[in-house]
């Protein structure tokens, strides 16, 4: 079999690269080289509040734009999510690393061994890009002992809280809530955290939500997103109709908030759980003890999944529940339950933020 090594040295010598950007995670440097300037630019525009003039990377990361290439390879069908029945992905383990190949765009990502690269029509798909960026520190981190939640992040001052729930509750929607009260964004979907003493802390991804536009529609900072046309055209749906469209928006932090709000670390206060449902019921805020709620676990655990797990190294990053429960004991674990009320929900985690006083909850 090929060796991951000379897979990517062959493709590099067909194609060489002539451009470069360089990013700053938090503490991680990225740069990412490509044979496309168009590609280059979009990245620039997409990562504006992290690109740095530092030049001594942790990670390189090549993005060869092409038309959909034959690697000769045979993969194996990655199994889909439940109640997700088409396949999307699949790969194959060559020594040294891993081939991921999406099966829609014909994208192919190829790692292993400190090295990464993805080949195909890169241009009209760089949101895999950027999740292949996103990926490529995920995996930093969590090779240096941090463990990966389902979450999203809020912070004031360097200290924040986690916004986790189980599918569709709104975590994205009440960050972006949250954040108009005078919160800086951390994280939208991903979160890694490390450490378990006294100070534990979070890392955000450089990854911008993703919203509808009920959320845009009641939050004034995001109403710029939508045109005039689709702002008279959204009002006169109803909140079922608002809540079932599939209707995406990127919110670009600095746009919407203005500059300086997104920061890919903060120490870790809190971690609230959203359980709630859609009813008429009032919300209600409650702290848990986890050892007798492990069925909310669900909603913040998250596997690595297929980018992951190529290395060695990488072969035990998959954190089983006693690892999260070990992470999070006396930290305050909060329960969002009854009606969905994001406006009473974001004041109150303000508040608290802004106080600490998470004692107040019993």
């Amino acid at each position: 079999m090929t060796h991951i090594d000379t897979l990517i040295d062959r493709l590099l010598q067909e194609q060489p690269v002539t451009e470069a950007i360089n990013l700053s995670f938090a503490n991680c440097t990225i740069r990412v080289q490509s044979d496309s300037s168009t590609l280059i630019t979009q990245l620039r525009r997409y990562y504006e509040p992290f690109v740095t003039s530092v030049d001594h990377p942790e990670i390189i990361i090549t993005a060869l734009e092409r038309p959909e290439v034959d690697l000769k390879l045979t993969y194996q069908p990655k199994a889909p999510e439940p109640n997700k029945p088409k396949i999307k992905e699949e790969y194959v383990d060559l020594p040294g690393g891993r081939v991921v190949r999406k099966r829609l765009t014909g994208m192919h990502f190829i790692f292993g061994g400190g090295r990464h690269l993805t080949i195909g029509p890169c241009v009209a798909n760089d949101n895999q890009v950027i999740n292949f960026i996103n990926n490529r520190f995920m995996a930093w981190k969590l090779r240096q002992g941090c463990l990966l939640y389902h979450a999203a992040a809020v912070a004031t001052h360097g200290r924040g809280v986690a916004l986790s729930g189980f599918s569709g509750m709104g975590k994205s929607t009440l960050a972006l809530k949250i954040m108009s009260l005078g919160a800086d964004f951390v994280s939208n979907d991903r979160l890694m955290v490390q450490g378990t003493g006294p100070t534990r802390t979070m890392f955000g991804v450089p990854k911008l939500p993703r919203i509808n536009p009920g959320t845009i529609l009641n939050n004034p900072n995001l109403l710029q997103l939508l045109t005039p046309e689709e702002q008279q055209r959204f009002s006169a749906l109803s909140r079922d109709e608002l809540w079932k469209l599939e209707h995406k928006y990127d919110a670009y932090i600095s746009q919407c908030f203005g500059p300086g709000r997104f920061h890919l670390q903060a120490e870790m206060q809190g971690l609230i759980v959203l359980n709630w449902q859609r009813s008429s019921q009032p919300l209600q805020i409650r702290r848990v003890d986890l050892d007798r709620r492990q069925d909310l676990m669900p909603a913040f655990m998250k596997s690595v999944g297929l980018f992951f797990g190529a290395d060695p190294e990488e072969f035990t990053l998959e954190a089983p529940a006693e690892h999260y429960l070990a992470q999070l004991v006396k930290l305050p674990v909060i329960e969002l339950t009854g009606g969905v009320d994001f406006g009473q929900a974001a004041e109150w985690v303000w508040r608290t933020m802004q106080s600490g006083n998470w004692s107040a909850l019993t």
